[in-house]
């Protein structure tokens, strides 16, 4: 049976060149602890190529959906990746499709993190 939806519509999705992420004082470490997981740094390695799903996220790093989907939760949150577009599966379930928010980011402490004198 033929599906009124189509599976994997190409996705309009342009990345900004650059974007910076402030860490201070009032959030110090979230964008950190998110980035200081392997499975987080391949998850964004594989969304560098072009959107996917969690599915093709979990196949193309070898993990299970549940550990792609906690790890793309977390990266949203720190605002690395954001949710662009939904497919629909074959059972007509729908799958958010994500993508990396800039194709390079910047870290920087600001100015009213403590430093040593």
């Amino acid at each position: 049976m033929a599906s009124a939806f189509p599976l994997q519509p190409p996705v309009d999705h342009t990345p900004r060149d650059r974007t910076e992420i402030v860490i201070g004082d009032d959030e110090p470490s979230r964008v950190l602890q998110t980035l200081s997981s392997d499975t987080a740094q391949k998850l964004l390695d594989v969304l560098s190529e072009r959107p996917r799903t969690a599915s093709e996220v979990a196949d193309a790093v070898g993990t299970s959906i549940q550990n792609a989907q906690y790890h793309l939760t977390r990266l949203a949150e720190a605002g690395l990746i954001e949710a662009v577009d939904t497919w629909y599966s074959s059972k007509g379930r729908e799958m958010t499709v994500y993508a990396l928010v800039a194709e390079e980011f910047v870290i920087q402490f600001s100015a009213n993190c403590h430093r040593s004198s």
